[in-house]
């Protein structure tokens, strides 16, 4: 699944490690790739956007070339460089994210930095991918994806072909190099363009990942990485899925204990394992029985995403206490307007195309298992662990055991040898990426710093703690490395 969070609101690693822009054994890439100057034009409110080409494969860099969208907001003090941005998913937009820089960057950093953001290859406008309508996207999203019958199960693999036989037939250009190793390559491009020296950045969630990587592959290029809500590099596919629910699951039980202090909690059973419960039997009962929700049948994976999506941000839980009570009477509408912005549906049925490239790259990072009893037996034991979250993280990417290109790298732990510090932020109940992963990465990286934020939801700068924003904001600026294992309260 690995989605990154809903911010409106509020793996792959090289093979071998190398100082070059595009890894071992590769051609250099055409040099005038290197040598451009961005043409900005004025794109409204203060924002310029450009253009930037990357090559299509690095490994023949002559042959042919990809437009990434970029954008930017120009630093309004005395100005240090560029600080690129990415959202995470992966598939979120860092046009969108760059256009919300006023709310996702301190106005200190935002004064000594330009904010520029970019749509990563195959992501929005940059050549993105494509793979389903969106009728067929409808049909894919709210199917059961806790088969728990023969023909649930059939279904399902069906439909996970259609999505990746879908992928082939509308992208199959670009559908082999769309991973985050290339990904950070562009970013390397895109830092010379900019007249970077070294890359200052912030990435959140899966663009903590991005971020490692480019640490990985260009070392001595990084001035400053934060990286918030990271993932660990190390895991296989499932052992990522597998801490995922169980991350949601400690999210949710952290929600459980806030709803039952207010009167009209809709939790009835006032203990925590019986909240648990409690969703895990509304979720079973939309399986044979979907709610209703302006026209749509909330099934069970709807059902399961809406709630979800409101533990991201713990701003959003009275939104998912409204949800489990309009569910309690049949109704689903808040929990399928939370569904449908988590894998970006608008209200007249469009899709951006971020689910697409969630799984595309999903797919390509590292490899999963290809055969469908694999995921039975994961999925069985996820659901073992984590009631009513596991077996639907899980099964979520069943489309990659039968992904048409096979995984372009594997899992391993990222080192980025020789790199200044770089600081990792994680959260003590984060419900997307587990607070597990950041230490991992942290103590994977040689230059890695953790900073500990406890309190709930999915990252941590700009999300409630000054302890955490000044941290962030010294490093990035001034260049100020706090100790390492500093930890900030939940309540200062």
């Amino acid at each position: 699944m690995r989605r990154g969070r809903p911010w409106r609101r509020a793996v792959v690693m090289a093979v071998c490690v190398t100082l070059t822009p595009i890894g071992c054994g590769a051609d250099p890439p055409s040099p005038n790739v290197y040598d451009q100057r961005l043409a900005w034009d004025d794109c409204g409110d203060g924002f310029e956007c450009a253009k930037l080409r990357v090559p299509l494969d690095y490994r023949d860099p002559q042959r042919e070339e990809l437009s990434i969208s970029v954008i930017r907001l120009p630093a309004t003090g005395d100005r240090i460089g560029s600080i690129v941005i990415n959202p995470g998913g992966p598939g979120g937009s860092g046009i969108d994210y760059g256009r919300a820089a006023r709310s996702v960057l301190s106005p200190q950093v935002r004064d000594r930095f330009d904010v520029v953001g970019f749509d990563p290859r195959g992501v929005g406008e940059s050549a993105p991918v494509e793979c389903l309508s969106d009728k067929a996207l409808d049909t894919f999203l709210a199917l059961d994806a806790t088969p728990d019958s023969p023909a649930e199960l059939t279904a399902l693999e069906k439909a996970s072909r259609r999505f990746a036989d879908g992928c082939r037939a509308m992208s199959p250009r670009l559908l082999p190099h769309i991973g985050t190793a290339n990904a950070a390559r562009d970013m390397d491009v895109l830092r010379t363009a900019l007249g970077d020296e070294r890359l200052t950045y912030l990435g959140k969630s899966y663009g903590t990942h991005l971020g490692a990587v480019y640490a990985d592959l260009f070392p001595a290029r990084v001035r400053a990485l934060v990286l918030d809500g990271a993932v660990d590099p190390a895991l296989s596919r499932v052992e990522m899925n597998e801490g995922q629910a169980e991350g949601f699951a400690v999210a949710f039980r952290a929600y459980a204990e806030d709803c039952f202090t207010i009167p009209d909690c809709p939790l009835t059973s006032r203990t925590v394992d019986g909240a648990v419960a409690e969703l895990s039997g509304l979720l079973r009962r939309t399986d044979g029985s979907p709610l209703r929700g302006e026209g749509r049948e909330v099934t069970e994976a709807l059902a399961t995403l809406g709630a979800l999506t409101p533990l991201y941000d713990r701003r959003s839980w009275p939104v998912l206490t409204e949800a489990l009570r309009q569910a309690s009477t049949g109704d689903g509408t808040l929990l399928l307007h939370s569904a449908d912005q988590l894998v970006g549906r608008s209200q007249d049925g469009t899709y951006s195309n971020q689910t697409e490239a969630n799984m595309a790259i999903n797919c390509v990072d590292s490899p999963y298992p290809r055969q469908l009893s694999a995921f039975v037996k994961a999925a069985k034991q996820a659901e073992q662990r984590t009631p009513g979250f596991g077996a639907y993280v899980m099964w979520s990417t069943l489309p990659c055991a039968f992904w048409p290109v096979p995984a372009s790298e594997h899992n391993r732990p990222l080192v980025a040898r020789g790199a200044p510090p770089i600081l990792v932020v994680g959260t003590t109940r984060d419900p997307a990426t587990p607070y597990g992963w950041a230490r991992a990465m942290a103590s994977q990286l040689e230059s890695g710093v953790i900073v500990t934020f406890e309190g709930d939801g999915h990252t941590a700068y700009l999300n409630g703690s000054s302890c955490v924003d000044a941290t962030v904001d010294a490093y990035l600026v001034w260049g100020r490395v706090p100790e390492d294992g500093m930890r900030c309260p939940e309540i200062e």
